[in-house]
C-alpha cells in the first residue's frame, strides 16, 4: 500500500465510501469517527495526509486542525459541508492546507490528495541546484526547505517554522522578487490547480505567512497587496 490517509468523518457511510475508494486508489487508510479519535489516531499512527471533516462529535474539525499544527507539518484537507466564507477561512487559519466542499466527485479528492501529498513530498520539483533566495532579511533555501533570519533582523540564524505550504509560497514570491503574481499564478505554481479561481485559498496562506515572516503583520514590508492584481514580494 502507498501513503496513510487518516480519515476523520462522524458520518460512517461517507467515511466507509471514502475509505473504500482511497483504498482503491492504493493508499493505506485509517479511520476515526470523531475528533478525539482522531487526534488520537493522528499520534499513534503519524499518517501522510489528514482528512478532515469540520462537523464533528467533541472537538471540531478547526480544533483538531489547530492541535495538530501544534505537533506536525502533516497535510491537511479539510472537508466541509458549510461553504460560507468565514467557515473556509476560519478552517484555513487552523492550518489546513486546502478544503473541499460536500458534496464533492471522488476523482476531484484524489486531484487534491495527490497535489498535496507531492508538494509535502519536494519543495519544489525544478529546484534542485537552485541558489538561496533572499526577501529582506530573509534567507531562503530551497533545497533544505529551510527559512532563517539573516542581517538586519537583529536575530541572525534564526528559524521560522513554516508549513510546506506557506513555504512553497514564500518560495515562489523571493524568486519572482519585484514581480506582481495574481492569485491564480499562485494558485497554479503553489496548489498545483486553478481551484476555481477561489482566492480564499492564496489569501488566507498570505496572512500567516505574513504573521510569521513579518516585523508587522498589519504594516506588511516583504509580502505587498498589488489592488486588484495580486502580490508581490519586496526587498526593504
Amino acid at each position: 500500500m502507498g501513503q496513510k490517509i487518516l480519515i476523520v468523518e462522524d458520518d460512517p457511510s461517507l467515511r466507509e465510501v471514502l475509505g473504500l475508494g482511497l483504498k482503491a486508489e492504493d493508499y493505506s487508510v485509517i479511520t476515526a469517527a470523531d475528533g478525539d479519535e482522531g487526534l488520537d489516531s493522528y499520534l499513534r499512527h503519524e499518517p501522510d495526509l489528514v482528512l478532515l471533516d469540520i462537523m464533528l462529535p467533541g472537538k471540531d474539525g478547526f480544533e483538531v486542525c489547530r492541535r495538530i499544527r501544534q505537533h506536525s507539518n502533516v497535510p491537511i484537507i479539510m472537508l466541509t459541508a458549510r461553504t460560507s466564507t468565514v467557515d473556509v477561512v476560519v478552517g484555513l487559519e487552523a492550518g489546513a492546507d486546502d478544503y473541499l466542499t460536500k458534496p464533492f466527485e471522488f476523482p476531484e479528492l484524489v486531484a487534491r490528495i495527490r497535489s498535496v501529498i507531492r508538494r509535502a513530498e519536494s519543495t519544489d520539483t525544478d529546484s534542485g541546484g537552485e541558489e538561496v533566495l533572499h526577501l529582506g532579511p530573509l534567507v531562503v533555501d530551497p533545497a533544505a526547505h529551510s527559512v532563517k533570519m539573516g542581517e538586519g533582523s537583529g536575530r541572525i540564524g534564526d528559524e521560522i517554522s513554516l508549513t510546506t505550504t506557506e513555504f512553497k509560497l514564500l518560495v515562489e514570491l523571493a524568486r519572482h522578487r519585484g514581480q506582481v503574481l495574481s492569485r491564480d499564478q499562485l494558485l497554479n505554481r503553489v496548489w498545483g490547480y486553478s481551484h476555481l479561481g477561489d482566492s480564499r485559498l492564496v489569501d488566507v496562506h498570505v496572512q500567516r505567512l505574513r504573521a510569521k515572516v513579518e516585523k508587522d503583520s498589519g504594516a506588511p514590508q516583504l509580502i505587498i497587496t498589488v489592488r486588484g492584481a495580486g502580490y508581490k514580494g519586496v526587498s526593504t
